[in-house]
């Protein structure tokens, strides 16, 4: 076990000293090496490859609490890569593994582990961390936590954001020799609904090209997927989890839809990950601006790109304004919702300053908030003129339905003058 002042050397370096690049309210010194240490929480989203090296890098760059949520167990072909994990792992949450194998590496780290869905914890959980750190592989689970994060977000009366309410994420993602990493801080650089355009749709290959003319690995991948694995196999769905399926692909090839990860290119946007973490949390220096995109097979080359902030964007914006009457009941509203051309979001659950005002789940919150449907939104709101509410619903994008959070501005008409606003259709 390596010296508690020897691992804080190089950090040193960075916290008690005075430097160039630094943020306008960095103060050097040892009572902001302590301060980190103390109070900056920060949450790691996936304990996947990019995940563990996450927390090992945390841990060792000054943070000592953390906590991490993932919902998947080890898997044997998680070995090669995710090096927190052993083959006695195996069946085990990952989140709990990861957490047990650092703070047995290194002393005075405290992790939380959470094995369960990100959709699974309240949102307020979420708003407990001073930063939130994504080492994950999905879309679907990105746009989820960018949304929560934004909807912690508010604005003043000049449509600023208020800086003690703006959550930083630091994102991270590896696609074999490939990665980026990426600073989100709401309300002044994009968020990751800004730059959804990043992503490239899925690609399907027609089965006749697949069948009689495969001309790259891709074409071989989906053959073995969708073409052999039912020549040998009639009757029996495929399931990529299953080990004993995995074991017969072994030889015919990848079938996941996803790029191999690669343990180099994990621990090299890791750093870079982590690195921008400090940054926000000391102060030390500028920060990312704000998209870094990394190639190993190109001699190790980096590049990095500063792209804009879409300022009608629906998660990191103001938020969408509706007007509406008084006398409007909650059960109404909920139907506009689902009606509104830019929401269109059904099953919704509402809140209001941390109060829920109807909730879709679990049974026993739903029976409870079920009489406000009958009552007026402007009286569940306190009679304020206006003010902000969150809505939790699912909306359709591209034929899928997707889990979303949004949020919305409500004016009420004749209120303490308010008579002119954007109507709920056209805002």
């Amino acid at each position: 076990m390596a010296d508690t002042s020897s691992r804080s050397r190089d950090l040193d370096k960075l916290l008690l000293r005075p430097g160039n690049l630094v943020g306008p309210r960095f103060e050097p010194g040892p009572e902001l090496r302590d301060d980190l240490q103390a109070f900056a929480k920060v949450l790691v989203v996936g304990a996947g490859g990019l995940g563990c090296e996450l927390l090992k890098d945390l841990a060792l760059s000054g943070f000592k609490n953390l906590e991490v949520i993932d919902m998947d167990r080890i898997e044997v072909t998680n070995l090669n890569r995710q090096f927190l994990f052993r083959l006695e792992d195996v069946g085990k949450p990952k989140a709990e593994v990861a957490a047990k194998r650092v703070m047995e590496r290194i002393s005075g780290v405290q992790i939380v582990p959470h094995f369960c869905r990100i959709e699974d914890k309240e949102i307020e959980f979420y708003n407990d961390f001073s930063i939130i750190a994504l080492g994950l592989d999905s879309i679907e689970a990105r746009s989820y936590i960018n949304t929560v994060a934004c909807s912690f977000l508010e604005y003043d009366s000049d449509d600023n954001p208020r800086e003690e309410t703006i959550k930083p994420m630091v994102d991270g993602g590896t696609e074999g020799f490939k990665g980026h990493a990426r600073v989100i801080l709401p309300g002044i650089t994009p968020c990751f609904e800004c730059t959804i355009w990043l992503f490239p749709p899925q690609v399907k290959f027609p089965l006749c090209t697949l069948a009689e003319t495969p001309r790259t690995s891709a074409h071989c991948i989906e053959y073995a997927h969708l073409i052999k694995w039912n020549e040998v196999h009639g009757g029996v769905a495929f399931d990529p989890d299953n080990p004993e399926h995995m074991k017969w692909v072994y030889d015919e090839g990848v079938v996941k839809n996803i790029i191999p990860a690669i343990a180099s290119t994990n621990a090299i946007i890791s750093a870079a990950c982590v690195l921008e973490t400090l940054k926000i949390a000391s102060e030390c220096s500028k920060t990312l601006s704000n998209y870094l995109t990394y190639n190993g097979s190109e001699g190790l080359h980096t590049e990095v790109a500063e792209f804009e902030r879409d300022k009608e964007c629906l998660v990191c914006g103001p938020g969408i304004r509706i007007e509406l009457d008084t006398s409007i009941t909650l059960q109404k509203f909920m139907d506009l919702l689902e009606e509104h051309p830019k929401l269109r979001l059904s099953k919704a659950s509402i809140t209001h300053q941390g109060k829920n005002l109807y909730m879709q789940a679990p049974p026993v919150l739903e029976e409870m908030t079920r009489s406000n449907l009958s009552l007026s939104l402007f009286n569940l709101m306190g009679k304020l003129p206006k003010d902000v509410v969150h809505v939790n619903g699912t909306t359709i994008k591209n034929d899928q339905k997707f889990s979303c959070l949004r949020k919305l501005r409500v004016v009420f008409k004749g209120v303490d003058g308010v008579t002119d606003m954007d109507t709920a259709g056209g805002a």
